[in-house]
């Protein structure tokens, strides 16, 4: 049997800020500090660490990629001189071995790299290159980088461990294929991994696997907070080859999670190299340390988080890409129009948990169409959350407008929402409040929304989120305030009532749109499931609705190119997912 010895790993879940290079590198320097005092021999951090991801064009400006390279260099000393030399650290950065490429001139094998440093003793000992670059939903990777050809791996307390990042363990028979002919003990993956809804399942069976293909534990470590659209969820783990789930972070917070591997002691030589990984690929060795240590006298166990429930996973994501859209972007205070409707009552409720019901400014515009129950419903949700709360009715503004316009109809309904932009934008520019949107995807999808009205915004909390969840959000963060013993944010009356735009007498939302309970579903197939028109009616819906639906769909295209970003939680968010022109006469035929 093979000789085994003890590695204690650290895998640190931290909030890095795009471009914020020195304050990402604190970041390594204080979570360093913590995990060299819990003894850890090696410290991974997630892709990109130092210059926060996705840097998308910025990897064009050679002073970037410039200051990125200098700064790992510069990391590497301050480490040394904090007293922290003697721990292994590993830091995504982007690098450069030539010049961005930006036109067909350019060499297909030279340039910017999504790049990890192994730093130790004051030194960079090694980098790796990422090898596997995705081109698909969010990521543009193929258009800003070359991919790496050399696994490297580094002999550390006499085990060998090798290094990869993100999509690298999305591929089979890449570089843990190569790993496992390397003979490796351990391959550590570092992440920028997104968010959406049931990833978490699929990342554990994902380690599972590679695992089993390396033949060798996997330690897995992913970021977490909010990059504009982006948000990302921590839930770092290892994985023995085996497919034992030894250790597991928490989600959407940061973490250290440190834990004790047994792993097996390598040889004299290095493992003979094999043909299993792709044959573009080699294997560099790196030795830092050859001395096997004795196991410490107390076990370090990372233990395993409690997942949370699908409604909460997604709950904690929107507060994360609030949040960090707030904090990141250099505001202290939101506002929004706060009408008594759901939506805007869930993103009242996730702006109190997100920054503090005292930075949450509310303000309600009645209209003559907006009924009792509404202006109620408003002002109790804002004692309810203890938000900043302010009524502001817009009948003589409206009347002031028509007195030098004449408009009917949707043109007359649009007014509303429009002065009420106008209202939040002044609020705004007067007190620096970040304007949310307060829009839903059902919306957003089907055109129902006024273009500089109520998609006015820097932010849109609920973009990503269906009307149904909507409503099964809410539930949510009324039922875990009544299990804290706290008061409910969201009144039950808003949740019951049938939704409506109030923009004329009596109005529903179904004068203009089908049931959410019909909708929604064509929805998503269409557009989180590029289903096309078959495809939709072999899954059983009606063809006449479907063909309604497609034809609202399309033709908002310009309306969403215009609206604010918001967080992603499904497969293909309206944003970098979904790429549609707007000037498109494809036409879903029957």
């Amino acid at each position: 049997m093979a000789a085994t010895s003890t590695l204690r790993i650290a895998l640190a879940q931290t909030d890095p800020t795009v471009g914020d290079l020195d304050g990402n590198a604190r970041q390594v320097l204080d979570w360093t500090a913590k995990a060299a005092e819990a003894g850890a021999r090696l410290v991974a951090f997630g892709e990109m660490q130092l210059t926060g991801y996705p840097v998308e064009d910025l990897v064009f400006r050679e002073s970037f990629v410039a200051a990125s390279r200098a700064r790992v260099d510069a990391l590497a000393v301050e480490l040394a001189e904090a007293g922290l030399g003697e721990t292994v650290v590993v830091t995504g950065y982007v690098d450069a071995d030539g010049p961005a490429r930006m036109d067909a001139d350019s060499d297909p094998d030279r340039g910017p790299r999504d790049a990890l440093a192994v730093i130790h003793r004051g030194r960079v000992v090694t980098r790796y290159f990422k090898h596997h670059l995705p081109n698909y939903g969010v990521f543009d990777e193929d258009r800003y980088f070359v991919s790496g050809d050399v696994l490297q791996v580094v002999r550390i307390d006499g085990i060998d461990v090798a290094f990869t990042i993100c999509e690298d363990i999305w591929q089979a028979g890449g570089p843990f294929a190569v790993a496992r002919g390397a003979g490796v003990g351990l391959v550590v993956n570092i992440n920028a991994s997104p968010y959406e809804r049931n990833k978490d399942d699929r990342r554990a069976a994902l380690v599972k696997r590679r695992a089993a293909e390396a033949d060798a534990t996997v330690a897995f470590v992913n970021i977490v907070g909010g990059q504009d659209e982006l948000v990302f969820d921590g839930d770092s783990l290892i994985v023995d080859a085996a497919g034992t789930v030894l250790t597991r972070g928490p989600q959407f917070a940061e973490h250290l999670l440190v834990h004790d591997l047994t792993l097996p002691v390598a040889g004299a030589k290095p493992a003979a190299e094999t043909d299993a990984g792709p044959p573009e690929m080699t294997v560099a060795h790196t030795v830092v340390t050859t001395e096997t240590l004795p196991a410490p006298a107390e076990t370090a166990d990372g233990g395993i988080a409690e997942p949370l429930s699908d409604l909460a996973e997604v709950w904690h994501a929107l507060v994360t890409g609030l949040r960090d859209y707030v904090r990141k972007n250099g505001f202290r205070t939101v506002v929004f129009g706060l009408s008594g409707g759901i939506d805007s009552a869930l993103v009242a409720a996730l702006s109190a948990d997100a920054i503090g019901p005292e930075n949450v400014y509310a303000v309600s515009m009645p209209s003559r169409y907006s009924s009792e129950h509404s202006r109620d419903d408003a002002a109790d949700l804002a004692k309810r959350t203890g938000i900043n709360y302010l009524s502001e009715p817009i009948a003589s503004i409206m009347d002031a407008y028509l007195g030098q316009i004449t408009l009917d109809g949707l043109a007359l309904e649009n007014v509303q929402p429009r002065i009420r932009g106008l209202i939040l934008m002044g609020l705004s520019n007067q007190h620096g409040h970040l304007v949310l949107a307060p829009g839903n995807k059902t919306e957003y999808a089907t055109g129902y929304s006024t273009l500089y009205g109520d998609t006015v915004g820097g932010y849109a909390p609920i973009k990503d989120v269906m009307k149904l969840m909507i409503f099964a959000l809410a539930n949510w963060r009324n039922e875990e305030a009544a299990r804290r013993g706290e008061t409910m944010p969201i009144p039950v009356n808003t949740i019951v009532k049938p939704p409506s735009a109030e923009l004329r007498e009596d109005q529903q939302d179904t004068d203009s749109l089908p049931p959410y309970e019909i909708l929604d579903p064509i929805v998503e197939g269409y557009v989180d499931g590029d289903l096309g028109r078959a495809g939709l009616i072999a899954a059983g819906h009606d063809a006449a609705l479907v063909d309604r639906v497609i034809k609202l769909i399309d033709r908002a295209e310009y309306k969403r190119r215009q609206t604010a970003p918001g967080p992603k939680i499904s497969v293909k968010n309206f944003g970098r997912d979904r790429r549609l022109p707007i000037t498109n006469r494809w036409v879903e035929k029957a």
